[in-house]
């Protein structure tokens, strides 16, 4: 099987439970607190190993509890950790807000993620010369994913971009995304990424166009329940996941890139990916947390 590197952030996750969000200057009392191993990263490369791919992690924590957990929590989902960096900066930590519906909102403190630069990752090519797919994200500094991606590109990797949290302004340039062999925004990160609305199925074939002619290879949209849409040169469809009753949909993303990145391991085609993913993501929303929420390769 092919061998996936990923690249990019570990967080702690505190995740407050809640009946709905606090209004600006409300103050709302919480269900529940729990702290769950995050971090988009970290997420998609625990996702995809649990789901049976060859998995390892690239990233930077803290020499603290934190740290420690989130080493061991992938560690259990079967990822290789041998070469994440332990800093001096406190590990990553995010604070997310879930309602009743399963909505969130999250606030992210990036910490050791800040460490994961270009200095390390030259560190650390033998293990991205090894690979056969490397999934990105963007919670770590820019120059180093853009460094990661031309490095693969170069190597004849396939390089997966999910673009989250999307650059605020500058957006990807073009040079890297001539390198992205697939990019993977949610609707929202389409829309700033191309400059576009994009709140029906012809807006983003529009919009998924554009970062094509901009260079990306392929563009895979995530649209929550509706599933994925999927632009290649070949094909523009939507492929719908199946309905399930959301409790926390604060990894399905992740989930969803993770997933994909295994399924193209396995050799599926583009499509039976993505069907492959959506099944995944589905499982995710229906319990809380991030890790904790993926599924096996036997639940699927």
């Amino acid at each position: 099987m092919s061998k996936i590197v990923v690249a990019g952030s570990l967080n702690m996750d505190l995740r407050f439970a809640m009946k709905r969000m606090p209004l600006e200057g409300e103050t709302v009392l919480a269900d529940s607190l729990l702290y769950n191993p995050g971090g988009k990263g970290a997420n998609q490369a625990a996702a995809a190993a649990k789901l049976g791919g060859s998995v390892a992690m690239l990233g930077c924590v803290g020499k603290d509890g934190f740290g420690d957990a989130l080493a061991k929590s992938l560690e259990d989902c079967g990822c290789d950790v041998s070469r994440l960096a332990r800093v001096d900066d406190p590990t990553g930590t995010a604070a997310i807000y879930v309602d009743e519906r399963g909505r969130n909102s999250i606030v992210v403190v990036s910490g050791a993620n800040g460490r994961c630069d270009t200095a390390y990752l030259k560190g650390c090519e033998d293990v991205l010369k090894a690979c056969d797919i490397l999934l990105l994200q963007l919670e770590i500094p820019y120059e180093a994913v853009w460094h990661l991606a031309k490095k693969a590109h170069a190597l004849g990797k396939t390089v997966i971009l999910n673009p989250a949290p999307a650059p605020e302004e500058g957006g990807i340039p073009k040079d890297v995304l001539a390198c992205v062999d697939w990019i993977t925004p949610n609707e929202t990160e389409l829309s700033r990424l191309s400059g576009l609305p994009c709140e029906d199925p012809e807006q983003i074939e529009e919009a998924a166009s554009k970062l094509r002619a901009l260079g990306a290879a392929n563009v895979l949209v995530t649209v929550g329940s509706q599933g994925a849409f999927l632009c290649t040169p070949e094909m523009a469809e939507l492929i719908p996941t199946e309905k399930v009753k959301a409790v926390d949909t604060t990894a399905a993303g992740d989930c969803f890139n993770g997933a994909f990145a295994v399924g193209l391991s396995e050799g599926m085609t583009p499509a039976e990916a993505v069907a492959f993913a959506n099944r995944a993501a589905s499982i995710s929303v229906t319990r809380p947390g991030a890790q904790s929420s993926l599924p096996s390769r036997g639940e699927l």
